[in-house]
């Protein structure tokens, strides 16, 4: 009982600061965000900056670069480290928690799955622990649509079946359970976004993807341009799309970083807990994205064909409408021009 009379004066001291934070009577608040200095995490900290927040970024720096924390002071340090954790929770006292750390490659996960599980799943347990222990209620969770697995219809709403098929989504929906039971016995109140495909770069130019050892098609298809790599293989033509390539929902990096300004927005609000899809509802073949490339680079993209790979499904589109209407959110940089121009500015002045 005491705990939960703790949780309450907690949560109502957090409203009653983001209300003067909103009229400008309140120094601005601190966000602790794991995994800041990664590609999403970075973005979300400039819009947590320009939102009128302070971004705590806490990084292992193992990925991440210590370059792309800007809009805020960095703590050195893994998920791990509970003491750090306390250090870090109780020198800021943060609003709320925005949770990036994670290790995310889907091949490795196979070939290394403690790894991720100790990681992933263990490291965020420790952080949550934490966040109890220090009576913060509001937690915003970067999960995956990963957990969907191999989905039996190609648009994707949030009461689709989760079925993850890697470590990897295994390790993102163990999180999302957590995350329920901590809410049910402890009050911590959340958002779990699952993602679709992350693509583009800042806008105003200041961040973007790691270059190095890329495994998504976009930067791929930016590094072939320019002849950073010899050649794009494409997996199967023969799926049942309109040109014969597999059909992904690609959305812009800042449009990712403002759903999560708008959560916790929303959670500071007093809202319930919510798993949300972030996508555009639309998608481009592997074929459209090349020749978009082409256009938008002015050069060629060669590329071979192969077979299609195993569990690869023709399409997959998110169904966002609850994250518009619940959040008011919307992708506004997401169509395939701006995706890759922004993505290719980043990558050419990196080359400069």
């Amino acid at each position: 009982m005491k705990f939960r009379v703790n949780m309450y004066l907690r949560l109502l001291f957090l409203v009653f600061t983001f209300f003067h934070f909103l009229h400008g009577e309140e120094k601005k608040p601190f966000v602790l965000v794991t995994g800041g200095a990664g590609y999403i995490g970075s973005h979300t900290c400039k819009a947590l900056h320009e939102a009128g927040f302070i971004p705590v970024t806490y990084d292992s720096l193992v990925v991440g670069k210590k370059e792309a924390v800007k809009w805020g002071p960095l703590v050195v340090g893994d998920l791990s480290d509970r003491k750090k954790l306390d250090a870090v929770l109780e020198e800021y006292q943060p609003v709320g928690v925005i949770h990036f750390a994670a290790l995310t490659a889907v091949g490795e996960s196979v070939t290394e799955p403690s790894k991720f599980y100790w990681n992933n799943v263990v490291g965020s347990l420790n952080l949550l622990d934490a966040v109890r222990d220090h009576h913060l209620a509001i937690f915003i969770f970067s999960s995956s649509a990963a957990t969907y697995g191999i989905p039996l219809k190609s648009k994707i709403d949030e009461s689709c079946t989760l079925s993850p098929i890697n470590p990897y989504g295994n390790t993102k929906w163990m999180v999302e359970k957590i995350l329920q039971d901590f809410e049910q016995a402890y009050g911590i109140r959340y958002v779990s976004f699952r993602y679709f495909n992350a693509a583009g770069a800042d806008l105003g130019g200041e961040l973007g993807p790691h270059v190095k050892g890329a495994t998504h098609l976009i930067p791929i298809v930016i590094q072939v341009g320019m002849k950073k790599r010899q050649i794009l293989e494409i997996y199967g033509t023969d799926y049942p799309t309109s040109d014969g390539t597999a059909i992904r929902d690609y959305i812009h990096v800042s449009d990712l970083a403002d759903a999560h300004v708008l959560a916790l927005k929303y959670l500071l609000n007093g809202n319930k807990s919510m798993t949300l899809n972030l996508g555009t509802g639309h998608g481009y073949s592997v074929k459209e994205v090349v020749e978009s490339a082409k256009k938008v680079m002015l050069c060629d993209i060669p590329h071979v064909y192969s077979a299609r790979r195993a569990g690869d499904p023709p399409a997959l589109i998110a169904d966002a409408e609850k994250a518009k209407k619940l959040l008011g959110w919307e992708a506004k940089n997401s169509d395939l021009e701006t995706l890759i121009r922004t993505a290719w500015e980043w990558h050419k002045n990196l080359s400069d």
